[in-house]
C-alpha cells in the first residue's frame, strides 16, 4: 500500500536545514539519529516530499515535536474505503469497536513492523546480547517499558515480528483480536500509539461517519478490559519475578482463555 506524503516545500526545507545546524548535527549524524540514509535526508533539506511514516524520525532527530508549518492545508486524511482491503484490516475490530479501531490497528501494525525490522537489521551487526539501548538508533527504545530495556535483545525482537504477523493473519481472517498475553497486549497498544500519531499529522481519519466514530487512542483499553498495561508497564511500579506483567510472563498465555483457544 503507498505511503502517504507530505508535499516538499522551499520553507520546510530551510526549516530543516537550520534547525539541523542549530543542533550541530552533520546531514550523516541527523539521517542516522532519523533512521533514513544520508540521500534522503538531502532530499528533505532540497525540499522534496516527504512520506508520513519518516515524519516521526525527523523529528526525532531534530528534537521537534511535530514538524512545523504543517497546518493541515496540505495534509492528506487517511483513508477508510483504502485501508478496508488492507491485509491487517480487522472484521472483528470494526464490528465490536468500529472503524476507526481497525484502521488504527492496520496502519499501526505497518508501521510498528518497519520499526521493529529496523532494530532487528541494527541488531543483527552487534555482538550477540546486544539490547536495542545500546544501538545508536533505534525506533522502539523509548516506546517499550523501561524496567526491562536489557531483554530487548534480537531474539526477543524476532518473537514480537513473529507474534505481530500472527496477529495481522488473524485480523485478515476476521478472528477475535482479544490479547491472551502481555506481549500481544503490548503490541496493540504500541500499534495504537504508532497510528494515533500520524492519524494527528494527517489530519484524522477521512470517511468517518458521526454513527461509526470511534476514538482511536481509547478502543484498546475496551478490547483489554482495563488499563493494567499503563498501570503496570508505563508507571513506576517496580515489578518482582512473580508479577504477571512481569518480563518472564510477557508470552504466557494468561488474559481470558478457554479450552477451546488454538485449536
Amino acid at each position: 500500500m503507498a505511503q502517504k506524503t507530505i508535499q516538499g516545500n522551499e520553507i520546510l526545507a530551510r526549516q530543516i536545514k537550520l534547525r539541523r545546524n542549530e543542533l550541530g548535527l552533520t546531514i550523516e549524524e541527523a539521517a542516522s539519529r532519523a533512521g533514513v540514509g544520508t540521500k534522503t535526508w538531502s532530499r528533505y533539506e532540497a525540499g522534496e516530499s516527504i512520506r508520513r511514516d519518516k515524519c516521526k524520525g525527523i523529528c526525532k532527530a531534530l528534537n521537534w515535536h511535530s514538524l512545523p508549518d504543517q497546518d493541515g492545508e496540505n495534509s492528506e486524511q487517511i483513508s477508510v474505503q483504502e485501508y478496508k482491503n488492507h491485509e491487517a484490516w480487522s472484521q472483528f475490530l470494526y464490528s465490536r469497536f468500529g472503524v476507526g479501531a481497525a484502521v488504527s490497528f492496520a496502519v499501526g501494525s505497518d508501521i510498528l513492523l518497519d520499526h521493529i525490522e529496523g532494530d532487528m537489521a541494527e541488531l543483527a551487526s552487534m555482538p550477540i546480547g546486544t539490547h536495542i539501548g545500546q544501538l545508536g538508533v533505534s525506533w522502539l527504545n523509548g516506546s517499550l517499558p523501561e524496567q526491562f530495556l536489557t531483554r530487548y535483545n534480537y531474539e526477543f525482537m524476532h518473537q514480537m515480528k513473529c507474534t505481530l504477523l500472527e496477529m495481522r493473519t488473524r485480523a485478515q481472517e476476521g478472528l477475535p483480536m482479544t490479547a491472551h498475553s502481555v506481549v500481544e497486549e503490548l503490541l496493540i497498544y504500541l500499534c495504537c500509539k504508532e497510528s494515533s500519531s500520524l492519524f494527528e499529522l494527517s489530519g484524522g481519519i477521512c470517511g468517518l461517519k458521526d454513527c461509526d466514530h470511534a476514538d482511536y487512542k481509547d478502543w484498546i483499553f475496551e478490547l483489554f478490559g482495563d488499563m493494567d498495561i499503563i498501570h503496570y508497564l508505563y508507571s513506576n511500579v517496580h515489578l518482582n519475578t512473580e508479577h504477571p506483567y512481569n518480563f518472564s510472563h510477557w508470552s504466557d498465555q494468561q488474559f481470558y482463555i478457554d479450552s477451546s483457544y488454538g485449536q
